[in-house]
């Protein structure tokens, strides 16, 4: 759906400092996307960053990401699909093993935050729908970016953001000046 991949930033060495400094290693099918396609805009809403740039960084976007999280108080009985019950955990947490790790956004406010150790003791993918609900995905990072193209509610009910035909990617500018073209993934058929 996404095209051939141009891997302009493969870095291995960038990915293990990253995962060094969360303490825990990230998904190998969202090492690859990001690899393959980061720094990168898809369908005008889901922003990838990748850790081995300076603009677009990956790894200064979860720490900030994470610290800006960490600065919320949740009351008892918030937020909405609260985390801590899937996670059985009595806080909290971002940006470390035990909690949730801010992985993409969206330019409508959502978050996707993969959690090592997620429900039923296995990882899992959470997304918060930029109005304080969060909803938990028991799947891979490929197959909740092939949900959302395809236009499933995977950052909860009515958020859906389909369009058919190919896949428009927009490499994000590595510059203040630059201004890249959009380009298209194959024909999807739809």
């Amino acid at each position: 759906m996404l095209g051939e991949p141009p891997r302009r930033y493969r870095n291995p060495a960038a990915w293990r400092d990253l995962e060094g400094d969360l303490g825990v290693n990230l998904p190998a099918d969202y090492k690859e996307i990001i690899d393959g396609y980061a720094p990168i805009q898809i369908n005008c809403h889901l922003s990838l960053d990748h850790p081995a740039t300076e603009r677009w960084n990956l790894g200064a976007w979860i720490r900030s990401t994470a610290d800006a999280w960490s600065q919320v108080e949740w009351d008892d009985g918030e937020p909405e699909g609260d985390p801590r019950v899937s996670l059985g955990v009595p806080e909290l947490v971002f940006g470390t093993p035990d909690g949730l790790i801010p992985i993409a956004s969206t330019d409508r406010g959502e978050t996707l935050f993969y959690a090592p150790r997620g429900g039923q003791g296995t990882s899992s993918l959470f997304v918060e729908d930029g109005e304080g609900e969060f909803f938990e995905y028991s799947m891979t990072f490929s197959e909740w970016l092939y949900r959302w193209l395809i236009g499933e509610d995977v950052a909860g009910p009515g958020s859906s953001a389909f369009y058919p035909g190919p896949v428009a990617l927009r490499d994000l500018p590595m510059t203040a000046d630059e201004r890249p073209e959009a380009r298209y993934g194959s024909s999807r058929g739809m």
